[in-house]
């Protein structure tokens, strides 16, 4: 463990549906503070159910007003008493206070680069001012280039994202995927872009899901489920038409899923003989570590963790709004990471069938593919440590 008395950090996962980024974010703050005594790292986050999740010590969050992003793609207040613009207001204010009060050496962002609806750029102006380090964290794939590029143009990011960030870091590795093609990025962006790879995880087993299962299982997830209907319902339709579908299957509903469907869900459920459905777990990666397979949709942090504990997989992507679980999954596929079905085919109850019954036996990740690593964690922290250096030699050089 290296040394860093008194350093702060300050990450911001705008969350407005699903649970990718704060995951993704809660990942890295325990991997840093692991590695480095002395670091304290705060997480801004929007999620309505970050106080689900366990942090360790001297990883801490602060809970901004959420926000819901609707299938459309168009913002919603979770409170819907509260105007959006209020909100946004209120999250703003949240944002720029605890980072004056926090004082972080380094600020972390996670995929939106001046946060939802530019609530963040006041703040990045005010850590940039005060000598701040900025990163922009982007994933492996954010979505389609022809819409990418008609966002980031709208949204004239490009220009901003090269006055504002120090640092980009790509988690995903370069031979994979580049989230920024076919964008017109400019060579001092590019110049400080660096891929650090999948961001591995890791399953606590002293700590063990309630959830956990006897004997093997096939894990079923959507993450936050809010877009997940059609693969749980599709599913399940494959093990009520198949009597030979026997292989006992843990469906996992996410917190996000709608009330109507839940319900659905559950009660289907019961008159299934391999089928056990659950509301939510907040520790996925003990669920998906004792599985047999893994069968979810496209997102980032649940491919990580198929790969991290070699699962085989059957992914079925999201398509719409974003095509960056699609991309993701059809790169994937054509790897040999993991088997994929279109949402039109998952429908077909003896398609799906045949595709679950066939999974188990299936060959591992590692066994398919040699193309990937799982060291963006590593390389992640080498770069942090490589920022804490450059910082303090410079304070030496301005106090000599």
């Amino acid at each position: 463990m290296s040394q860093l008395h008194g350093a702060r950090i300050l990450m911001y996962s705008h969350d407005t549906f699903g649970l990718g980024h704060l995951r993704r974010c809660r990942t890295i703050a325990h991997a840093l503070v692991e590695h480095y005594s002395g670091l304290s790292i705060l997480i801004i986050s929007g999620s309505a159910i970050a106080g689900a999740f366990d942090f360790r010590a001297r990883v801490d969050f602060v809970k901004i007003p959420s926000v819901i992003k609707l299938r459309n793609g168009e913002y919603t207040s979770l409170d819907k008493h509260i105007d959006l613009s209020d909100t946004i207001r209120m999250r703003k204010s949240i944002i720029r206070h605890t980072a004056e009060s926090f004082k972080p050496d380094i600020f972390i962002v996670d995929k939106e680069p001046m946060g939802l609806q530019g609530e963040i750029t006041d703040t990045l102006a005010y850590l940039k001012s005060c000598g701040t380090t900025l990163i922009l964290g982007l994933r492996d794939v954010m979505d389609a280039p022809r819409l990418l590029a008609a966002e980031w143009k709208r949204k004239d990011l490009i220009r901003k994202i090269d006055e504002t960030y120090d640092h980009v870091w790509v988690y995903g590795p370069e031979n994979f995927y580049d989230p920024m093609v076919g964008l017109d990025i400019p060579d001092t962006i590019r110049q400080r872009t660096t891929f650090v790879g999948f961001l591995k995880r890791q399953a606590l087993h002293k700590e063990l899901s309630t959830h956990k299962q006897a004997g093997d299982y096939i894990l079923v997830t959507t993450g936050g489920g809010g877009d997940g209907v059609s693969l749980i319902r599709g599913v399940m339709n494959a093990y009520a038409q198949d009597p030979d579908l026997t292989y006992k299957a843990l469906i996992v509903l996410g917190p996000y899923m709608p009330g109507k469907e839940r319900s659905e869900f559950v009660d289907n459920g019961e008159s299934l003989t391999h089928v056990e459905v659950i509301d939510f777990d907040s520790r996925m990666e003990e669920l998906i570590a004792s599985s047999k397979a893994v069968v979810s949709m496209g997102g980032y942090n649940t491919f990580c963790e198929i790969l991290s504990f070699d699962k085989p997989a059957l992914i079925i992507p999201r398509t719409t709004p974003r095509e960056e679980q699609l991309l993701r999954t059809q790169r994937a596929a054509q790897l040999g990471m993991v088997d994929m079905l279109l949402p039109t085919d998952a429908d077909d109850a003896n398609k799906m069938a045949a595709a679950l019954k066939a999974l188990p036996s299936r060959p591992l990740p590692s066994e398919r593919s040699q193309e990937y690593k799982l060291d963006g964690l590593t390389n992640l922290l080498l770069n942090i440590g490589r920022i804490f250096q450059s910082r303090n030699a410079n304070k030496e050089r301005v106090s000599a």
